[in-house]
């Protein structure tokens, strides 16, 4: 298994919902690639993180200045 088929079978290895190969497959992987082991800790903290703070709504003037940031973030990135 390679990276790019390892983040597309993530969300149904996280939830325990591949068969034992693509499983089997996926753990080999994650034994061998440090960067997807990354990405499987990150989503899996964010998951928990979700879980445990529930959905909080960010005060009007907080989330109007932190969208136009990302606005001003990505009008300086070079997007293809």
């Amino acid at each position: 298994m390679d990276c790019e088929t390892l983040i597309t079978y993530l969300s149904d290895y996280i939830d325990n919902n591949l068969d034992e190969d693509l499983a089997a497959e996926a753990e080999e992987h994650l034994r061998t690639c440090h960067n997807c082991r990354v990405v499987l800790d990150s989503t899996q903290q964010a998951i928990l993180l979700y879980r445990t703070q529930g959905k909080q709504r960010i005060p009007m003037q907080r989330r109007s200045r932190l969208f136009r940031q990302l606005e001003e973030a990505l009008a300086g990135q070079d997007c293809e």
